[in-house]
């Protein structure tokens, strides 16, 4: 076999280039950045591993791909009125360590979702026709909900993160809809639908995914507590706040090139919009979706990539409607004819709904897979067409998005098989391995005060041998 030897040639030839791109004596000393923790990801978890580590007197590094801090957080300034409405994170948990961190930025939270007496709630549109559907009528869901309640309790350990028991729980891999008919839960269901938006089909979906996204704490929320939101409507102040305490530590636009976790310390090349830089630190943190074509550039082990080769996702996005025509007090979530549930099939609109600004509504779109941006807009202006020419409101031709939000890979799962066979606890056991730690929806929820609370309990073994 006389290629061989050639194909060992250029195999070395390849791990040689790969390591000579990360010493950092082929680099400027103001090209290599030396820090405690370089995180990538400059979301949710990711700013808040960053700032307690800062508190901490630590030093940090935090790579964000995008123009911004805050991942899921997106905020819309009107221009004609100055005023904001939250579009991506809306609402936060009402806990300690929620108000505690928005009080370290000295940002004041108010009580979200108040009472308005000019709501109009038009329940019975079907987003298809466009349609009023006649003979529609929900049940009061609190027997339900008290019943769905009970069933969280079994499992309180959904609240913290992953850590499952084995065997795991043979009703935590149902399908929520043969759980729903277990239980009798039916009555339930539309209130679980819209506030686990963004999780693809929720009656197909391994039960254990909708426990966990409308679990304890969300329950707990929406009967006794209420939600926070911030005082002026824009919950993005919380991150360039971080960003203006972490100030030249926050390399935005900027993106993994190559990573070395097998020495002493951790080396992450990235390219920023200066040009190259070296971090080298001692400690690693992953708060960005882990899935295999978002982990472009890092040294991956087998382990790394058989789980993050499992993942697969659903898709959410949001939007600001102007021009409609439609009234400015009109919730009008899709109820669809015939449907179980009158749930809508999903890709469709979730619901449209006030922002308080006038001439401008909210509008949420979930898919159980990722469709183009483009083609997620055109259903969207034509989903409102349809309210005008079925009758329904006076849409105008003229309706068009202010902004527009993809919020995808949204809520990460495996196959039920999967989970029976325990991925979570190999998942769990990459934490600390090669120096590198993971936090984000991926390793717990979409839900920035529970993983706050995720990334508290990483905190301590991070810290330790800094």
């Amino acid at each position: 076999m006389a290629f061989l030897p050639l194909l060992s040639t250029l195999v070395l030839a390849t791990v040689s280039l790969a390591a000579s791109i990360l010493d950092a004596a082929a680099y400027s000393s103001a090209s290599v950045i030396r820090r405690d923790v370089c995180i990538v990801g400059g979301g949710s978890s990711g700013t808040y591993s960053a700032i307690r580590l800062h508190d901490s007197g630590k030093t940090v590094a935090v790579v964000e791909s995008r123009d911004r801090m805050g991942g899921h957080t997106n905020t819309y300034a009107d221009p004609v009125t100055n005023a904001t409405t939250d579009i991506g994170v809306v609402v936060f948990h009402n806990i300690s360590i929620v108000k505690d961190y928005f009080a370290r930025f000295d940002i004041p939270l108010t009580a979200a979702f108040t009472a308005s007496n000019t709501l109009e709630v038009i329940s019975n549109i079907d987003y298809r026709s466009g349609k009023v559907v006649a003979g529609v009528k929900f049940n009061d869901p609190s027997t339900a909900l008290a019943a769905y309640a009970l069933q969280l309790a079994k499992y309180p350990y959904l609240e913290a993160g992953f850590d499952l028991p084995q065997p795991v729980p043979t009703d935590l891999l149902l399908p929520f809809g043969d759980f729903v008919k277990k239980y009798a839960l039916q009555d339930a269901v539309p209130t679980i639908f819209n506030f686990a938006q963004g999780i693809g089909d929720l009656l197909a979906q391994p039960s254990l995914y909708v426990l966990k996204l409308f679990g304890s704490q969300t329950l707990h929320d929406v009967i006794t507590a209420g939600f926070l939101t911030t005082a002026h409507k824009d919950n993005s102040q919380l991150y360039r706040s971080a960003k203006a305490v972490l100030g030249q530590d926050v390399f935005l636009n900027t993106r993994v090139l190559a990573t070395d976790r097998k020495g002493k310390y951790t080396k992450v090349l990235v390219q920023t919009p200066q040009g190259k830089k070296l971090i080298v630190a001692k400690k690693l943190i992953v708060a960005i979706p882990p899935k295999i074509n978002n982990l472009g550039g890092f040294d991956l082990d087998a382990s790394e990539k058989e789980l993050f080769s499992q993942f697969k996702n659903a898709a959410y996005y949001t939007g600001i409607l102007r021009h409609t025509g439609i009234p400015d007090n009109a919730l009008i979530p899709n109820v669809e004819a015939n449907s179980l549930y009158n749930l809508p099939q999903l890709p469709a609109i979730y619901d449209i709904d006030p922002t308080g600004i006038p001439g401008l509504l909210n509008v949420k779109f979930g898919s159980p897979y990722a469709i183009p941006d483009d083609e997620v807009r055109k259903q969207i202006l034509a989903a409102v067409g349809r309210l005008g020419a079925a009758g329904s409101f006076n849409t105008s031709s003229a309706a068009e998005l202010a902004t527009f939000a993809s919020h995808v890979p949204f809520e990460l799962t495996v196959p039920k098989e999967a989970i029976a066979a325990g991925f979570y606890e190999k998942l769990y056991g990459l934490q600390g391995q090669r120096k590198t730690y993971y936090t984000g929806a991926a390793f717990h929820v979409h839900d920035s005060g529970l993983l706050w609370q995720f990334t508290e309990g990483l905190l301590p073994e991070i810290l330790k041998d800094l």
